[in-house]
């Protein structure tokens, strides 16, 4: 689409996520994408595998991009990635110097300047059951960071109880929007609004997906009184916010093993409240967890947001209070 016919605002994010990202790219790429016909700021993913074609994804669209730059639903003409274009990229994406990133890497991803991650995945070097490295990496993911400001203003009157946030679980199949909501909801915690004061949250941001600090600075607007632990298992860091950072609100995405579940209680007993993500489909879906079931049957959540699993980013389902009564059925667009 022609970046002319873009408002003003739109055209200058457009403008700084293509710098951001062929900036990163080996020459032949970012010659070849440089050139391709998309709006940058609704890029979702750049897929490169070595001897494979590049996969984009695109307006929640899977394409392939040909030798003249033209996006294609099929991969016939389509662009081989080589080794030297992934060398080349992990040279750009660490400024010359993998080393100073190794810790990242055993993590499996590098945030770069505006909150984008790389997924990278290769040869992986076990030491006494640990992650020493990643070696041979030969298949990179390029997730574009985007922010939907304003998206859950919809959710907060649901979220706000008696003068103070509820405890809430975001339930949510994959790529539906959870991260991009919950980052919505803490950044109006976080600056308050005539629902709720302003309240000091506490974010574990353990795949550094909702702030997206870069050299230790969110790229992503979380708001004014805000504290990240970035890259921080999540169990740990909500005993580490709870005991330096006096919260008010602790944020996390993708509640998982029984250590989160030990944790959630250690917030609640310590009168702080707990905004979370899980991956689900529903209520029902999510109880046959033995951790989560607990906190259902104990009514520790005072809200369940529900959304779609239609890949539409942040579209509601449905909202329940604790005890499974519905405040809210239908699609609701946030």
């Amino acid at each position: 689409m022609d970046n002319l016919m873009m408002l003003p605002k739109e055209r200058k994010e457009n403008d700084v996520h293509a710098h951001e990202i062929l900036r990163i790219l080996s020459v032949r790429l970012k010659n070849i994408l440089g050139q391709a016909d998309i709006r940058w700021s609704e890029l979702q993913e750049i897929r490169l595998r070595v001897n494979e074609p590049v996969i984009i994804i695109y307006c929640n669209r899977e394409y392939f991009i040909g030798e003249d730059a033209r996006m294609k639903r099929n991969r016939q003409g389509a662009v081989i990635v080589t080794s030297a274009d992934v060398n080349d990229t992990l040279e750009y994406i660490s400024n010359y110097s993998l080393y100073a990133y190794e810790d990242e890497i055993r993590q499996g991803f590098i945030t770069i300047q505006g909150g984008h991650r790389i997924g990278l995945a290769g040869k992986v070097v076990l030491e006494n059951e640990n992650i020493k490295c990643v070696r041979h990496i030969s298949f990179i993911n390029i997730r574009m960071s985007h922010e939907i400001k304003g998206c859950s203003r919809k959710v907060m009157p649901f979220i706000s109880l008696h003068k103070e946030a509820a405890h809430t679980l975001i339930i949510s199949p994959p790529r539906c929007g959870k991260t991009t909501l919950l980052r919505d909801i803490i950044r109006n915690l976080s600056n308050g609004s005539e629902l709720l004061p302003g309240m000091t949250v506490g974010v574990v941001d353990e795949r550094s997906e909702i702030g997206a600090c870069y050299k230790g600075i969110p790229q992503n607007d979380v708001g004014i009184r805000t504290d990240i632990l970035d890259g921080c298992p999540k169990a740990y860091g909500m005993h580490m916010l709870l005991r330096s950072m006096s919260p008010q609100v602790i944020a996390v995405d993708e509640l998982g093993g029984s250590q989160d579940i030990e944790a959630v209680y250690s917030v609640i007993n310590c009168g702080c409240k707990l905004i979370a993500t899980i991956h689900g489909n529903g209520v029902e879906d999510i109880k046959n967890r033995p951790g989560i079931r607990k906190l259902i049957d104990e009514r520790i959540f005072e809200r369940y947001i529900v959304l779609r699993g239609d890949k539409e980013i942040g579209r509601v389902h449905a909202i329940f209070d604790q005890r499974g009564s519905i405040l809210y059925g239908g699609d609701m667009l946030c």
